[in-house]
């Protein structure tokens, strides 16, 4: 049989639908759009939304939403059902899901969020640990239309961090299942993906800052390999956003002084190279990010300071390499919150 050109197209007589290669895999024309509008927004837009997160010094149960497409301060969206931190969120197109996190205790449980619907959040599931409910915190997640995955962290009863990773199908609730071994021990990390792949990365291996980048196939279960490198070590929650070709990644961490971003292609791999800098310098800011469209990234609020949470939102051009530009600012000044939209390169 020939190799399939990349943009061929077919019917499916088993689905009744049209159908696109885009190199790996035939998938469906999507006949409905991310674009959701306010009174308020020039264009309707991706939306992203924007759970919880720490406001010195406390939790916050605040969630809000912006338009991706049209610059201007998140908008209220409703509150949680409990104040928390450290938690890490990714969405399909309807869905959002925030795994775990830290209130006053670990906490176990996945919320789901309606995107379409302000303040709809209710419980999806459970992370469990060796069968048991719990809730580990510093952890990635990435996620395709299908699958959402929770890459380690560390919890209370687990012996600190694991190279465990874990997954749910977001149209279905119920408790994470397990998918396989991270090729390192992982928290505080980030992840990034394309339409078929997730990579989970950097953060803590034992005591040491990393600097490996693992891949996963999201469709089979099974260990990560080896995908590349960042530039420099990752700690203390760096942040990364993708439109499922290129993905920018925070990974330098010197204090609260660094403000560079490199460039990652989660498709062919290898090492990050320089793509332009923050507004500000900041740590725990979008930790693990879904929030983008197909050719913006936002990264929204973190720490500016040992004691001090931003509510500044940055935005870049996927297409253009240059500095981030401001958006506009946070419903509520926050870090280390779960952030996802409804139009992010994985889907």
């Amino acid at each position: 049989m020939s190799e399939i050109p990349r943009g061929a197209i077919r019917f499916n007589t088993d689905s009744n639908k049209p159908e696109l290669w885009d190199g790996s895999q035939w998938a469906e024309f999507q006949l409905s759009t991310p674009n959701l509008g306010r009174s308020v927004d020039t264009q309707p837009g991706a939306r992203g939304i924007l759970v919880g997160g720490y406001v010195a010094p406390t939790n916050t149960a605040k969630t809000s939403y912006i338009n991706i497409s049209s610059a201007g301060d998140s908008q209220d969206f409703g509150d949680l059902s409990l104040a928390i931190r450290y938690q890490a969120g990714c969405s399909s197109s309807t869905r959002g899901l925030t795994f775990a996190g830290y209130s006053n205790s670990y906490q176990s449980t996945i919320t789901k969020t309606t995107i379409a619907s302000t303040g709809s959040h209710a419980t999806f599931g459970n992370v469990l640990i060796g069968g048991t409910a719990a809730g580990p915190l510093g952890h990635g997640s990435f996620s395709n239309q299908t699958r959402a995955f929770m890459f380690s962290g560390t919890a209370p009863n687990n012996g600190g961090q694991l190279p465990t990773m874990k997954y749910v199908t977001i149209a279905s609730e119920g408790n994470t299942v397990d998918f396989g071994d991270m090729t390192y021990n992982y928290r505080y990390g980030s992840a990034t993906g394309s339409k078929t792949r997730a990579m989970p990365m950097g953060g803590y291996g034992g005591s040491s800052a990393q600097n490996t980048i693992n891949v996963i196939t999201m469709s089979t279960t099974g260990d990560a390999q080896d995908f590349g490198d960042l530039s420099e070590t990752m700690s203390d929650g760096m942040g990364t956003t993708t439109n499922g070709t290129r993905s920018l990644v925070h990974t330098r961490n010197a204090g609260f002084t660094d403000v560079a971003l490199d460039s990652y292609s989660p498709i062919s791999g290898g090492t990050t190279i320089s793509f332009g800098n923050l507004s500000f310098a900041r740590q725990f800011a979008p930790m693990n990010s879904c929030l983008s469209s197909p050719t913006r990234g936002v990264f929204p609020g973190g720490m500016s300071g040992p004691a001090a949470t931003s509510g500044v939102i940055d935005y870049v051009e996927f297409a253009t390499e240059g500095n981030a530009v401001d958006f506009g600012d946070m419903h509520t000044d926050a870090s280390s919150g779960s952030y996802f939209s409804n139009a992010h390169g994985g889907l």
